[in-house]
């Protein structure tokens, strides 16, 4: 399946639609709050920039039925249990990164490893403050997987009765993307990003998922622009952008001084027609692709 990336004209009934939900004619779905993760690991060749981890959804999925996407999903109200340990910046420090207040900014860190748990068996949490798990294949580290993505155990429990860290200090913040009005399935993502634990490797273990894959950044986009890959226009335009950096380490740095504006793409000219809006500082990468 091909999926047209942005710019991209939309089509006139789709507009008529849109032009609904600005005037008040509809009423749009809420969103629902959610995390995906970019996990990386640095390449062969620096120049098409750090591994980034992808899962193709499956087909039938309601949403991104597939699409390749990064591991995420939406928060669970169990994300917002406090008693979990924690390492690295406060609630009140994520609040301030993420544009939130500091009970969502927790939930969400929580969502995000413990999604990035369970989509890909890598488990950003250690023994202490200054140590990461090392292997989670195990049997029993699949058993308790397993019971957190049918939510018979909550993260913080998962953690607490292992004794471990939430090890908050290996997430970077990067992005947030809200899903147009006109959506009927909608999300508001914060988008973190995170390098591969030493010792841990990534397992193709989603159910949710059709097949797994590590790629450069700037090769899923090639990908996408092809169309042997398909994506989201978030997902692209993220590969776009990590993969302007040589190395796993570079996206990290960048992204300790970057903080969330929700971004939700608008309806805006295109030559003789529309397109949906992307973030400003994204508009020069896209016009060099397109013209390379």
């Amino acid at each position: 399946m091909r999926i047209p990336l942005p710019p991209v004209p939309l089509p006139e009934h789709l507009l008529d639609v849109a032009r609904e939900y600005d005037d008040g004619t509809r009423t749009p779905v809420q969103p629902r709050d959610a995390a995906t993760v970019v996990v990386m690991r640095d390449g062969a060749d620096p120049a098409t920039g750090p591994e980034v981890y992808l899962l193709r959804r499956q087909v039938s999925m309601d949403f991104a039925g597939g699409m390749a996407v990064f591991p995420g999903g939406g928060v669970d109200q169990r994300d917002f249990d406090a008693s979990v340990a924690w390492a690295g910046p406060d609630a009140a420090d994520w609040a301030r990164r993420l544009g939130t207040d500091t009970e969502l900014a927790r939930a969400l860190v929580c969502a995000a490893v413990r999604e990035t748990f369970e989509e890909s068996g890598v488990l950003l949490a250690g023994e202490s403050a200054d140590t990461v798990v090392a292997d989670t294949t195990g049997a029993d580290w699949e058993a308790d997987r397993e019971a957190l993505v049918s939510r018979d155990l909550a993260m913080t429990d998962f953690l607490n009765r292992r004794g471990l860290v939430l090890r908050t200090d290996l997430l970077g913040t990067w992005d947030g993307w809200l899903t147009p009005v006109f959506e009927p399935k909608r999300y508001r993502t914060w988008f973190f990003v995170a390098v591969l634990p030493e010792g841990q490797r990534t397992r193709d273990v989603s159910t949710e998922s059709s097949s797994v894959t590590w790629l450069p950044a700037k090769v899923a986009a090639e990908q996408a622009d092809s169309g042997s890959l398909a994506m989201l226009p978030p997902t692209y335009l993220t590969c776009l952008e990590v993969g302007t950096h040589a190395t796993a380490g570079e996206v990290l740095a960048e992204a300790e001084g970057r903080t969330v504006e929700m971004f939700r793409p608008a309806v805006e000219p295109l030559g003789e027609g529309w397109t949906l809006s992307m973030p400003d500082r994204l508009r020069p990468l896209v016009a060099e692709r397109r013209r390379s």
